[in-house]
């Protein structure tokens, strides 16, 4: 059965079955552009891109409902009859000499003209600005994604992390390949990881190496070391790559 991890904030939650994430989505603690990921899918998507697969029913608006019937129009008007124009007053017969001249009107701007000036400006202005706010955003939800791959892949490890500290407690020592009931490298081709190896560290910890698969991103075949200290019951957890894209308990 997967496992599900959803977004909350800028935190991830999870691993969680999917029948508790419908729960979540039916006590609103989620909702339908939730980001959600389980092995399997290419990068975080949308709750609403897999309601199919986790059988959530989404209501719908109930056909039932009468449409409203718009207000008719009111008719139109018909306009009043044509009067006829208006004679001026008659004015005295003035010579070219002593008529006045009348100004020429001033020129102004219409108002498509105005609009389109106007519009004009805030284009300019709100291109510079969709570009920084992509500059930023894109990169940090690329980061983000990276993150979430990367816990995903040491939860992934947490079953054999269980195995290694029981053998290690009951044996009185590191466990290997060899041992039984302990996977080969390859069998942890997924979730993040091409491979997996168990053993024994220089400094005498019991513990896991894990190789991370991220395709076309930096940390693709970077390691990761889960190390158990036998003596005070602990687990350390380090790694090659940066320290951004580690879990907190990870980080140096």
């Amino acid at each position: 059965m997967s496992e599900w991890f959803h977004a909350e904030g800028n935190r991830q939650q999870g691993p969680l079955p999917a029948e508790q994430l419908v729960e979540l989505f039916r006590n609103n603690q989620i909702s339908l552009d939730t980001l959600v990921w389980r092995d399997g899918l290419p990068q975080w998507q949308p709750l609403r891109t897999v309601v199919d697969e986790l059988g959530l029913i989404v209501p719908e608006l109930d056909a039932a409902t009468p449409p409203v019937e718009p207000e008719p129009e009111p008719e139109p008007v018909a306009p009043p009859p044509p009067q006829p124009p208006v004679l001026p007053p008659s004015t005295p017969y003035t010579t070219s000499a002593s008529a006045t001249a009348l100004p020429a009107p001033k020129k102004k701007l219409s108002g498509c003209a105005l609009t389109a000036i106007i519009g004009g400006g805030l284009l300019l202005v709100l291109v510079p600005i969709v570009a920084i706010l992509a500059a930023i955003a894109l990169p940090a939800y690329n980061d983000y994604t990276v993150r979430a791959k990367v816990a995903g892949a040491v939860t992934a490890l947490q079953p054999l992390k269980d195995q290694v500290q029981h053998f290690a407690d009951d044996e009185g020592r590191c466990p290997g390949a060899n041992d039984a009931g302990f996977p080969a490298p390859g069998d942890f081709a997924h979730a993040g990881l091409s491979a997996v190896n168990i053993g024994r560290f220089n400094n005498g910890h019991c513990g896991i190496e894990a190789t991370l698969a991220l395709p076309g991103k930096s940390l693709d075949g970077d390691l990761l070391w889960l190390e158990y200290d036998r003596d005070s019951g602990r687990w350390e957890c380090s790694g090659e790559s940066n320290d951004k894209y580690l879990p907190p308990s990870c980080r140096g």
